[in-house]
């Protein structure tokens, strides 16, 4: 759930118009910026996975983070899903292969 509202924040399929308070609220909050400093998001903390803007990213709560471009962030994230999604799909053609070896031998 986080990876794919890190993904939305980012703007890998965020879907028009909403479904729910929550996503409504997370688009109000990247039209308006941070939340506390109205500041454009513009780093990505790996430790916390949040968004952050230049003052969040001062402070001290932050300061000995990882922090990422959101480019970069959206890269990492889209490779990542991508080899998790290839994984799926591996164990799915495996399922389907032993299912239709189970049917044959069934036969």
């Amino acid at each position: 759930a986080r990876v794919l509202d890190i993904a939305r924040r980012l703007g890998l399929g965020a879907a028009p118009g909403g479904h729910g308070g929550e996503e409504e609220e997370e688009e109000k909050e990247e039209e308006e910026g941070c939340e506390k400093h109205r500041e454009p998001l513009r780093v990505f903390c790996k430790e916390d996975r949040a968004l952050l803007c230049g003052v969040c990213r001062e402070s001290r709560a932050h300061r000995a983070h990882t922090l990422l471009p959101l480019p970069e962030a959206r890269r990492d994230y889209e490779t990542q899903l991508q080899a998790w999604l290839q994984t799926l799909r591996d164990g799915r053609d495996k399922l389907l292969e032993f299912r239709e070896a189970e049917m044959r031998r069934n036969w």
